[in-house]
């Protein structure tokens, strides 16, 4: 970054030369030369005319000295008039100026406005060499592999392979290409949140344990990296600190653009945390108002190819042992990896039988939507305690493993959670 700044500077400067340099010089016409050596001409002859008078005993020393002192002080004001002359009726020499002043300033907005700077950020530039659709192909893995081989500390390459590992959805071998990567690159904190994302999902998509750690590294090295900001409040969602997940995504919402759908994302999984943290608080936390989800009788809006939508009813063998006011919680989580919900309703035992809905927009982290798995479960749960996370005595039921954009699903509660 540094060195293209500089390079923009000498840029400026020759173009500077090319333009003011010429400019300038045309300032001095021949016409002032002509006059300049006129006048000092001049100037000589009365001199040696004085000289004379002096010799002849025509003039004192002192009317001598005099009247020199004056030819001296009348030549210097008349250069003085000219150039200032000179100046005033040339206006070339005021374009040099102004084009001195205006041209780095032009090019500074200029780029400003069209240019990126961010795409000179060194994680940009690895995602534009990685980002060709077809790092992750076996024929690029095999020739990164050979390069890493042959130079196993060349920085760039391991970073292409650890990405090429993780578009063929080779977690394992993308986080251990990561370590390899950390043990010389250790300041960068996008680099240590990539790791922990390849990481978590090599084991099952949790964040739990070593992934949490490398986040907190990730922080540590940046407080403010979005991604490193989102997968903290993910994980402190995951193990159930919920005043962590508001921490984390109240400090990344204020870097994300107003009503971007980051934002919205963020915005919704913060509504949700402050509702897991109320019931785990007994109902005396901070309640967030909750929109009511919209039948799929009256949808008229279509919310995505992902949108997941069906019917909860509780079991007849079961509703003796439910109360009208208990809270019913229906989820989508992956089939294979983390318990942490990837979209969310809550509603009550008295709304049975409930027809729900589920889409992107009730994600709690950008990273953790519905249409980021290939495969998901739907989970309906009665708790007895208002929490998300399910305890004994709790009934549920569960779907089989449906892929997002599923329609029609009846779900019955029927199991009670030992």
């Amino acid at each position: 970054m540094t060195i293209f700044w500089i390079i923009c500077a000498l840029l400026i400067v020759l173009a500077l030369l090319f333009v003011v340099l010429p400019l300038w010089r045309r300032s001095a016409s021949s016409n002032t030369v002509l006059r300049n050596a006129a006048n000092l001409e001049i100037f000589r002859d009365q001199i040696a005319e004085m000289d004379a008078d002096l010799h002849n005993g025509l003039l004192t020393q002192e009317l001598y000295d005099q009247g020199k002192r004056e030819l001296q002080a009348r030549l210097l004001e008349e250069v003085e008039d000219e150039v200032a002359a000179t100046v005033s009726r040339n206006p070339l020499k005021v374009l040099a100026i102004c084009l001195a002043i205006a041209l780095p300033i032009a090019s500074g907005l200029l780029y400003w406005k069209i240019g990126n700077p961010d795409s000179l950020s060194p994680q940009a530039a690895m995602a534009t060499m990685s980002g060709n659709g077809n790092s992750g192909t076996p024929q690029s893995i095999a020739a990164l592999e050979e390069k890493v081989k042959k130079n196993p500390n060349d920085g760039e390459s391991l970073l292409l392979l650890a990405r090429a590992y993780g578009e063929a959805e080779r977690f394992a071998d993308s986080a251990n290409t990561y370590g390899k990567l950390t043990q010389s690159v250790t300041d960068e904190a996008w680099i240590w949140a990539d790791y922990a994302d390849v990481l978590a999902m090599a084991q099952g998509q949790s964040l739990a344990g070593p992934p949490t750690k490398l986040i907190d590294k990730a922080l540590a090295l940046d407080p403010n990296y979005p991604k490193a900001l989102a997968l903290a409040g993910s994980a402190a969602m995951e193990r159930g600190d919920y005043s962590s997940a508001i921490r984390h995504w109240e400090h990344l919402l204020k870097g994300l653009p107003s009503g971007s759908e980051d934002a919205k994302m963020i915005e919704n999984g913060l509504q949700q945390a402050h509702e897991f943290l109320a019931q785990s608080k007994g109902g005396k936390g901070v309640r967030m108002v909750q929109p009511e989800p919209v039948a799929e009788a009256s949808q008229n809006v279509t919310q995505g190819k992902e949108r997941i939508s069906g019917t909860v009813s509780l079991s007849s063998a079961l509703k003796d042992n439910a109360n009208p006011n208990d809270t019913v919680f229906v989820l989508a989580r992956a089939a294979q990896g983390p318990k942490m919900p990837l979209a969310i309703l809550r509603k009550q035992v008295k709304d049975l039988p409930l027809q729900f809905s589920l889409d992107d927009s009730m994600a709690m982290a950008p990273q953790m939507k519905l249409s980021n798995f290939a495969d998901v479960v739907v989970v309906a749960r009665i708790s007895k305690s208002g929490s998300a996370m399910p305890q004994s005595g709790d009934m549920e039921g569960f779907s089989t493993p449906i892929k997002p954009g599923s329609g029609g699903l009846k779900i019955s509660i029927d199991n009670m959670v030992k």
